[in-house]
């Protein structure tokens, strides 16, 4: 059944909803409510009673059911993983004692609907396709629990199918290379959600991570790279005596490996050959594809290069050879071809591309994109398969059939389906996973806008303006992992879950089943199974923070969380809390110094790592730079220091557009002296025209300063000035000698705000590197006084 059939079957799909008890960890009933499941089932009945397990509970499939014996198996190790359940797989007729798969007639949804039901005697999990029944397989998974030391499967009846055929998750590989293991590791993960499209993003300007066997350079110049900034420049290769490159490829074997295993896993992956633009790392690699002068190497600066494919017989040639290799390992009905953020100033200077846009008649650079994307449509189209690309592609003459991939906003979605195309949702930032899930400095590196877990899930990918005909368009929504500041596998899952649970409950359940305060809840049910199966993840949601106002000799501690769905748990020992420590009710009021040590429980199990907070007169005047607030958000980033090469580094929350930063409301007649400690990057950003709006002041050294101003960042009088000097003797981050705090003369005593911003070379001529706070301290004069 095609994506669309689906969809339109379940939006006839009636859906009712009786909401019973279930036994959660440890054993006690809680009040009715849904089970412990994500996404959240169309219709759940409960019960009453359980089906327990025992070590001879078989998972039965139906004889000659290879595909359900498959998914038997699936359900088996799921279970080995997380409960060390044991459980045989047999095929055979349904009985009692046993977890039955069986087939069924058809269900309302169509072949990703299934039937789930538990009652003391037996489980029953019915569906018509092997897709239903691999969904029925992780929703059981989710309900075993256990209650007094036997795993037990609580009494519901299920009948579940998704509103969306695309549930979908962009992974990133261009801009950093995973390994195979790990994306076969992401496509288990994405399946427990019932998230069934890998959208795999293989090229782009940084790197070309596909193996085309007709053209080896791809992988041989066009997977590799030198990494930006001085350190990575100064390790060299000895066997080479060059920088030492970073990267990788996907060789045609692995990729056919990858592809078999998400089928398994219900996950039809989509590659992204990236065309007309993002061409960098191809053009350093094949320089007679391009318009003019070639790239020397592939490059390490992100953002959008000029870099864009000519228009020669030998380059459409080239493309559809890289499409018939890509095509022979992908057998999935879409291939993604980008078509974003071109840049077409080298197609109008080009003398040769001119010549060939006189030739076929075209009026202008936007009608060359549109002459381009048409062209490799209709290839496509002659092999079978549909273009998917992102909202760029929505120009008159957009191809017929074509799916568009509404990323800047919502409004490429509204005019797609208003004009008869299929359209995903994916906008700009609420679905972009790069962007931080939390302001701290314990999050890893990434774009600067706060998306928190409840932003993903807040979100509804059905636009109202639709009418009932031009919403049958909509195929779904995915989270997009782009992966310029995510430079590790660890960081990719904690980037990627449980934000993509939330994208998954929002592809697959109802609005009116969903709601944040019981996502929380079920989430909190299954951090535990995250665990059990080694998914990296983020606890941000759960993480408790604290607000400290120091008076004093004493200070009020107030702690917070984005979700508490059980009860924030401290100690003042230092020690990690457990159940049993002291439940947070009201504002703690403590003697300074102290040290608070918080973390929520849900049913007796910790939902966070333990985050410490100390209490003291340093502490409430030291704030990180994830802590301050930037003065502008144009290009707002949580950057990863360069160095060191190895080990922990740095990560520094930046405007790089504008480097400035505030403390706001600083009683100043209380401060005597700044400290600070600072760091720097590369300035390794394709910005284009708004390189020019970078500006900082005039240094007085050749290294620069930190200024320190009151209010006005640009006129406010300065009151500290700390030379970098120092600083540029170390590639990592350097604690700048203290400079005393000069107030103007008849301040008044209250509070005021403190800017922080860098006088430094800037120009075209020197745009390395890029300085940045790491931590800000204010000394009070009490302390200076001793």
């Amino acid at each position: 059944m095609g994506l669309r059939q689906c969809w339109l079957r379940h939006r006839r799909f009636a859906i009712w909803v009786t909401l019973g008890a279930f036994i959660p960890p440890g054993g006690a009933v809680e009040p009715p409510v849904a089970p412990p499941v994500i996404p959240i089932p169309a219709s759940v009945e409960a019960t009453g009673g359980a089906f327990r397990i025992s070590p001879e509970t078989a998972i039965i499939a139906p004889a000659g059911d290879h595909e359900a014996r498959q998914v038997a198996e699936y359900l088996a190790q799921m279970l080995e993983r997380s409960h060390a359940l044991k459980l045989p797989v047999r095929t055979g007729a349904a009985r009692d004692g046993a977890v039955n798969l069986r087939r069924t007639q058809v269900l309302p949804g169509g072949t990703e609907a299934y039937r789930l039901e538990s009652r003391p005697q037996r489980v029953t999990l019915s569906a018509q396709g092997t897709q239903g029944l691999r969904h029925g397989a992780t929703t059981l998974w989710q309900l075993v629990t256990a209650a007094s030391g036997q795993p037990l499967v609580p009494g519901w009846v299920i009948a579940d199918a998704p509103r969306f055929p695309w549930r979908g998750i962009m992974l990133d590989s261009a801009r950093h290379y995973q390994s195979p293991e790990f994306i076969r590791q992401f496509i288990d993960w994405m399946a427990i959600y019932k998230l069934n499209v890998l959208h795999w993003h293989l090229t782009d300007d940084q790197a070309w991570r596909l193996e085309i066997k007709r053209y080896p350079k791809l992988t041989g110049v066009a997977a590799w790279r030198v990494p930006a900034g001085d350190a990575p420049r100064a390790d060299i290769d000895p066997a080479t005596g060059k920088p030492r490159l970073y990267g990788g490829f996907y060789s045609q074997d692995t990729v056919r490996a990858l592809v078999r295993h998400a089928a398994e896993r219900g996950v039809t992956i989509v590659p992204e050959i990236e065309l007309p633009g993002h061409a960098t790392a191809t053009l350093a690699a094949y320089p007679e594809l391009g318009t003019g002068e070639a790239p020397a190497e592939v490059p390490s600066d992100w953002g959008i290069y000029d870099q864009v494919y000519n228009l020669e017989e030998h380059t459409f040639k080239f493309l559809e050879h890289v499409l018939e290799e890509t095509m022979a390992l992908f057998p999935g009905r879409y291939i993604h071809v980008g078509g974003d953020e071109v840049v077409k100033r080298r197609w109008m200077e080009s003398p040769a591309v001119q010549r060939r846009v006189k030739a076929l008649g075209l009026k202008d650079a936007a009608a060359v994109q549109t002459y381009f994307t048409q062209r490799i449509a209709r290839f496509l189209e002659s092999r079978g398969r549909r273009l998917v690309g992102w909202d760029e592609i929505l120009e008159p003459g957009i191809p017929r059939g074509a799916t568009v991939m509404s990323w800047r906003g919502v409004e490429g979605a509204f005019k797609a389906a208003q004009q008869g195309f299929d359209t995903v949702l994916s906008p700009w930032p609420t679905l972009y996973f790069d962007n931080v899930q939390r302001l701290s400095a314990d999050e890893p590196p990434g774009r600067g806008r706060l998306i928190t877990l409840k932003d993903v899930y807040a979100y509804e990918p059905m636009p109202d303006q639709l009418t009932a005909k031009e919403r049958r368009h909509v195929l779904g929504l995915q989270g997009n992992v782009w992966t310029e500041h995510i430079r590790t596998e660890a960081r990719v899952g904690h980037m990627s879950f449980p934000r993509g649970a939330a994208v998954a409950e929002l592809g697959w359940s109802m609005p009116a089943r969903r709601g944040w305060e019981d996502f929380s809840r079920r989430l909190a049910h299954l951090f535990g199974h995250y665990r059990a199966l080694g998914v990296p993840h983020a606890d941000s949601a759960f993480a408790v923070d604290a607000e400290v106002d120091a008076n004093g000799a004493q200070a009020r501690v107030r702690l917070h969380a984005q979700a508490v769905p059980g009860v924030i748990r401290y100690t003042l020992d230092g020690s990690a809390p457990t159940p049993s420590s002291p439940a947070y009710s009201a504002p703690l009021v403590l003697p300074m110094p102290a040290v608070v040590t918080a973390t929520p429980f849900f049913g007796g199990q910790a939902l966070a790592a333990p985050r410490k907070h100390a209490v003291n007169a340093a502490a409430a005047w030291s704030r990180a730079s994830q802590e301050l607030t930037l003065c502008t958000e144009h290009i707002a980033l949580s950057l990863e220091d360069d160095a060191p090469l190895s080990g922990p580094r740095a990560a520094f929350l930046v405007d790089i557009q504008n480097p400035c930063w505030r403390m706001k409301a600083v009683d100043l007649a209380r401060v005597a002296a700044v400290r600070a400690t600072v760091g720097q990057v590369p300035f390794n950003f394709q910005i284009g025209e708004d390189v020019k709006k970078v500006r900082f002041a005039a240094p007085q050294s050749r290294a620069g300063e930190l200024l320190v101003r009151q209010g006005d960042c640009d006129n406010g009088p300065v009151l500290a000035t700390l030379p970098l000097e120092p600083a540029t003797r170390s590639h990592a981050t350097t604690q700048l000698p203290e400079a005393p705090l000069a107030l103007p003369e008849g301040t008044a005593a209250g509070p005021r705000d403190l800017c922080f911003r860098f006088a430094q070379p800037f120009g075209d001529w020197r745009r390395d590197p890029v300085w940045a706070i790491d931590r800000i301290a204010l000394v009070p004069r009490a302390e200076a006084a001793r």
